[in-house]
């Protein structure tokens, strides 16, 4: 078995350090920050198929993550996961792409749930609680995580060096189609919010809106902005304002505002899973790193034994 890299602490660097250490290979996870303080720990965390296309490896890999992160809600409480009802607005009434992917799939009239549409697709989906998801990965490691800032992949140790970097690749690898986009979310306390069912209105990019309950509290948002650099925005109170008025709009009353959080999701026009040399890269994720995480982890481990087996030829 072959001795792993891994350099990045967010939910994809986790989930594929996790998923090559049960394969059998000796793993080492770098990174400069943990997880919960990268776009990770500010994430909705709700399975979805925002930003994928339909058919293709993404989609694949959209449904290996659904089928993982169902059987972890459904056995692993202490992992954070729970199974939501999911409601998405959708002017059309055709059965959505991606309706294969998941259970319990139907058309529903909003009604009360969400006046400002007249339809719903209502389906069950997985949601990870990022306070309590990603410390249990980081328990799944054998060996600690080293906190270090990385300068060269090329550098560190290992058969292999897995590239979790996430929008750091844009530096590390001079990645001009890595871009980043901008996120803010308003964390508060339920107030009547649905605590069962997560809500999500992406007909108005320019006025995203979107309720995903966690166990004591509710992550309300948002907004979709490409910026230049690698910098996350302060918080902009004009925002949050707007967020707490477009749930209010659809009839509902947050409780306190417990904290803003904000980051830069690393999209590009084409996730990145591949081997180059020694250096395979899995990034560009865009906001469906809890989405695809499972399964890109999967293809990283294929991309690894693929190595193996042809050194050993």
């Amino acid at each position: 078995m072959a001795e792993v890299t891994v350099a990045g602490a967010g939910v994809i660097g986790l989930t594929t350090a996790v998923t090559l250490q049960r394969a059998g290979h000796v793993v080492h996870v770098v990174a400069s920050q943990p997880g919960l303080e990268t776009t990770s720990g500010a994430a909705g965390a709700l399975w979805g198929p925002v930003g994928i296309a339909g058919g293709g490896r993404e989609f694949r890999w959209a449904m290996r993550g659904y089928q993982v992160l169902m059987e972890l809600a459904r056995t692993t409480p202490k992992a954070g996961v729970d199974v939501l009802r999911s409601c998405e607005v959708d002017e059309g009434t055709g059965r959505p792409w991606w309706g294969d992917a998941v259970e319990q799939l139907e058309l529903i009239p909003a009604g009360s749930l969400y006046p400002l549409a007249s339809h719903l697709w209502s389906f069950l989906a997985p949601r990870a609680e990022p306070a309590l998801f990603m410390p249990w990965l980081e328990a799944q490691l054998a060996a600690p995580i080293q906190w270090r800032t990385l300068s060269r992949l090329e550098d560190e140790p290992g058969d292999l060096v897995i590239n979790c970097t996430g929008l750091g690749a844009r530096r590390l690898c001079g990645d001009g189609d890595l871009v980043g986009v901008w996120g803010q979310t308003v964390i508060t306390e339920p107030g009547n919010l649905p605590m069962a069912a997560a809500l999500g209105d992406e007909r108005d990019q320019s006025a995203v809106f979107y309720s995903i309950p966690r166990r004591a509290e509710v992550l309300l948002g948002g907004c979709r902005v490409p910026v230049e650099g690698d910098t996350v925005p302060a918080e902009d109170v004009a925002l949050t304002a707007a967020i707490l008025a477009r749930t209010r709009a659809a009839g509902y009353e947050p409780g306190a505002v417990l904290r803003v959080r904000s980051g830069l999701r690393p999209a590009r026009p084409r996730i990145r899973v591949e081997r180059e040399g020694r250096i395979v890269h899995n990034y560009g994720h865009g906001g469906a790193g809890y989405t695809l995480g499972w399964g890109c982890a999967e293809e990283v481990a294929a991309l690894v034994a693929e190595f193996e087996a042809q050194s050993v030829g």
